[in-house]
């Protein structure tokens, strides 16, 4: 029982603190209630007090990692695209460690044998050739050679600081630049803020 409830007074800790004002409780990542969802926990099926998978850039990691190869963002689909992409890294890794469509949503906690798959429009797969580039270096440089990008490292985000401060991860674009997992900003699909009349892309895009 004491174990329990450690384990909730961590969740409901780590909700509030990331929170900022909304919480992921009854978000589109609150799956308390899903049918794969044994456990009726929420953030269980990411995050775990104990036995975390190790080198994930992300806290208490519960969850399997995708293994996938993906088919990339390059200048093919758009020559005007200046940055340099890879495989997936950081948070987007994990991102599609549910949303590549073939690791399974139920395989956390140790479980590698889940039958669940995301379905409909947040089973993003494999093929993000015709999705927005992530993983890929925004800094100074790129967005001189882009001439239609602000300079990260002092354009303002309108989240308090930076594009570089607020948006990226270790100076890269990544799934959370865009959108906030926790539902902390408390916007629609999740987004780290509004994008009506383009106020989001147009945080970076100087168009």
């Amino acid at each position: 029982m004491k174990t329990q409830k450690l384990i909730t007074l961590i969740a409901v800790a780590f909700i509030t603190v990331v929170s900022f004002g909304q919480t992921i409780v009854g978000s589109a990542h609150d799956f308390k209630a899903a049918s794969w969802n044994a456990s009726g926990e929420i953030c269980k099926t990411c995050h775990t007090p104990h036995n975390a998978v190790t080198g994930i850039s992300a806290p208490l990691w519960n969850h399997q990692v995708t293994t996938q190869t993906f088919t990339l963002y390059t200048t093919a689909v758009s020559p005007t695209f200046n940055g340099t992409t890879a495989q997936p890294d950081g948070s987007s890794k994990l991102c599609l460690s549910c949303h590549d469509g073939v690791t399974k949503v139920d395989n956390f906690n140790g479980v590698t044998t889940g039958t669940t798959s995301i379905t409909g429009a947040a089973n993003i797969g494999t093929d993000l050739s015709n999705d927005h580039p992530v993983s890929f270096l925004y800094d100074a440089a790129l967005a001189t050679a882009d001439g239609g990008l602000f300079n990260p490292a002092v354009a303002l985000s309108g989240k308090g600081s930076t594009i570089t401060a607020d948006l990226l991860l270790a100076n890269k674009m990544q799934c959370s630049s865009c959108h906030d997992v926790h539902n902390g900003s408390g916007v629609n699909n999740l987004l780290v803020k509004t994008n009506a009349a383009s106020a989001l892309c147009l945080t970076c895009h100087n168009k």
